[in-house]
């Protein structure tokens, strides 16, 4: 079973195209005439703000290794300077396809139904008057123009933002070739509802540009035109040799703002002076980094422009509130001592995540609670309940990881909080990222000391809880328990353990154990015997996981994947992985869950996961693996991966030329995956208040006096 005969570059597809790929998926959702519009419009927005990070993070990667000389290629044999090649041909005509999508079909279709986005001379006389005194009474006074001459250096503009590029002539300049630039201020809203219309709207840089000249009185302007600056804004930490963690990261935020231009998005009729300013005071390495844009700058702005829009309820998807037992609602620990609890948001509620903690920290027999956090929300109710069990005399260990990308500002403030309250707050292992989503309650009860365990998919966030899809699992099991402490002994001290019960963790374990379960399907097939793998997964990219997959493949293993973004896999290679189907689900929520299922000779092994199979996640990580031992629960998880794999509505398939195709619906049903689930957990949320009704009929019929009206 050599992994050699796997290797060719031919097997594999580059991973920033592949990212590239997804993205357009999320674009097509943009495009489709089946969802309700406001949802295209954000949509539309999604593709922005994730080609943004991706110019953030990736390429900004990419060019820091051609800026070393290194030319190693990767496992699809594209070079790290071949790859911006590849990057900027398939960038190009992903923004074309953005802004006609805006121009040709959204814009159009808003207009239709009354949400009109006005230039400057489609205003009424009432609603120019307005503008008028918006500009002069607000924003007048916080505009700032900057000229760029001998005597005034080129400004640092920090990252995405939005300014206006203007060549003008003073009076005593013979040319028209003075440079400025005024600032697009992100203190106001950039989309400005008009008055005299439900949904006319005029965007913040179209009104300055009306009146930008008043901000240089005696001059000429010649000529105005938007930009938007895109920076690498990856951290850079040297673990090793930060005796502070915090204060490095810290030190890091502050730098990141001034990483080098890794993209200009520019106004397509920018004259050629302009562009030639800001290409040379930007430091622009090459035209490839240039974008003219036919259309609003940055479209970002269409989530907020969906946001805003009033009275057309039927243009967005309907309101979801996600199911919650009622046996969930009182004694949690009671209820997890008897069985197993599993979790999928946002279909079921993230609260009882959130109760969890909650009862761990006002119960007097609670003596510990331990816990991961990754990201979590701004205004965080777990934050506050673990303050709470501070407070009441618990012993509170929590793991904020500091190096969660963009959520390092924030995890900084909550690991400060956290450690005001009383807390004893760690930042992980050097050279490791957490990953992993993990809470243990210690608690003395009469049998003894028992411990609790939440793990999950996805992380402790509730905001993200309601439209991320994820699943988690609450236990008692008692090896488990053992391991969580050993996996928390080992992230807050320098315990080694030898031996794991029931979890796996990465970087020591996932990787070689997801390896071990795939070589039994393999010799489960060379023996005759059906084997079967089907796995779940954000990503997939880690070229020996690949190689492994195919190697079972071409041993006969039948292997299902749904993976939502990168892959890295090809299918249909004779010989190869001819026995490997790919989907990919975008829809209402983003799939995020992790699931890694193998027959096993009838055994059937299944398990959840923090972990994507990605170099980073198995390597470089924190993660966490663990069991589904609960019948129920078991048979719960393979269904729902069934109902996903079923899907024919928001479902595309991996083609064998590396393009994805939606499922041809001829002769087949109709099914919309994520649409089920709502529909099952709405259906449980009708059931439960129909049986709290039958049980107390009184309070069907109860009289609620209104109050008197508060005096004025």
């Amino acid at each position: 079973m050599s992994k050699k005969s796997y290797d060719h570059p031919q097997y594999f597809t580059n991973r920033e195209l592949s990212w590239l790929a997804f993205n357009d998926r999320v674009l097509e959702e943009a495009r489709d005439r089946d969802n309700p519009l406001l949802e295209r419009v954000r949509f539309l927005g999604i593709t922005q703000s994730n080609l943004d990070e991706f110019f953030n993070v990736r390429v900004a990667s990419l060019r820091k290794m051609v800026a070393v000389d290194y030319h190693e290629p990767d496992a699809a044999g594209l070079t790290p300077s071949a790859q911006l090649k590849a990057i900027a041909k398939v960038a190009y005509a992903m923004v074309d396809k953005q802004y006609t999508t805006w121009t040709r079909s959204l814009r159009p279709a808003l207009e239709a139904v009354g949400v009109r986005l006005l230039d400057f001379d489609q205003l009424s006389d009432h609603q120019h008057d307005y503008v008028d005194d918006y500009f002069h009474q607000e924003l007048y006074p916080v505009l700032t123009p900057m000229g760029v001459d001998p005597t005034r250096p080129f400004p640092f503009l920090a990252n995405n933002s939005l300014n206006l590029a203007i060549r003008l002539q003073r009076p005593e300049d013979d040319e028209d070739k003075a440079f400025a630039m005024v600032q697009i201020p992100d203190v106001f809203p950039r989309v400005v509802r008009l008055p005299n219309a439900a949904n006319d709207f005029v965007l913040l840089e179209t009104v300055i540009k009306h009146y930008v000249a008043e901000l240089f009185v005696g001059a000429q302007i010649k000529e105005t035109a938007l930009f938007r600056v895109t920076r690498d804004m990856d951290l850079d930490v040297a673990e090793e040799d930060a005796s502070d963690l915090m204060k490095e990261i810290q030190s890091q935020l502050k730098k990141r703002q001034r990483g080098k231009v890794m993209r200009l998005e520019i106004d397509a009729d920018m004259g050629k002076y302009l562009k030639k300013r800001l290409v040379k005071g930007l430091d622009v390495a090459d035209d490839a980094n240039v974008y003219a844009i036919k259309g609003p700058i940055d479209l970002n702005v269409m989530s907020k422009l969906a946001k805003l829009t009033q009275g057309l309820p039927e243009l967005s998807y309907p309101p979801f509130k996600a199911y919650r037992d009622p046996a969930l609602t009182g004694d949690l620990f009671t209820q997890i001592a008897k069985h197993d609890i599993f979790l999928q948001h946002p279909y079921d509620s993230f609260q009882t995540v959130v109760e969890f903690i909650h009862q761990a920290a006002i119960d007097p027999q609670v003596l510990a609670v331990k816990m991961t956090l990754y990201r979590v929300s701004s205004k965080s109710p777990i934050i506050s309940h673990l303050k709470q069990a501070a407070q009441n005399g618990k012993q509170v260990t929590v793991l904020v990881e500091l190096k969660a990308r963009f959520d390092e500002e924030n995890n900084v403030h909550w690991a400060q909080e956290l450690e005001r309250a009383g807390c004893h707050v760690i930042y992980g292992l050097v050279g490791l990222k957490t990953h992993c989503k993990l809470a243990l309650v210690v608690r003395r009860e009469e049998s003894g000391i028992r411990r609790y365990m939440h793990m999950a998919t996805g992380n402790y966030n509730d905001v993200t809880a309601n439209f991320y899809t994820d699943m988690g699992l609450f236990t008692a099991n008692a090896e488990m328990g053992a391991d969580a402490s050993n996996i928390f002994n080992m992230l807050s001290g320098f315990s080694e353990p030898a031996y794991f019960h029931k979890l796996v963790i990465a970087p020591m374990g996932i990787r070689d154990f997801l390896t071990d379960q795939i070589h039994a399907e393999i010799a489960h097939a060379q023996a005759g015997r059906k084997a079967f793998i089907r796995m779940k997964m954000n990503s997939l990219s880690d070229t020996q996981m690949i190689q492994e997959l195919y190697a079972a493949s071409a041993a006969g293993v039948k292997i299902e994947l749904l993976v939502r973004g990168i892959c890295n896999l090809k299918v249909g290679i004779p010989g190869v992985s001819d026995n490997i189907t790919v989907h990919s689900i975008v829809g209402r929520f983003l799939e995020h869950s992790r699931i890694y299922y193998f027959y096993a000779d009838g055994d059937e092994r299944l398990f959840l996961s923090s972990a994507d199979l990605m170099k980073r996640n198995l390597s470089r990580r924190v993660e966490l693996l663990f069991p589904i031992l609960a019948e129920d629960v078991h048979t719960k998880v393979l269904k729902i991966f069934d109902t996903m794999w079923a899907d024919t509505i928001k479902t595309r398939v991996l083609q064998p030329d590396d393009t994805w195709e939606r499922v041809d619906l001829r002769g087949v049903a109709k099914l919309n995956a994520q649409a089920t689930f709502m529909q099952a957990a709405i259906a449980q949320t009708q059931a439960a208040a129909a049986a709290n009704t039958q049980a107390h009929p009184e309070e069907a019929h109860r009289f609620t006096p209104m109050k008197a009206p508060d005096p004025d």
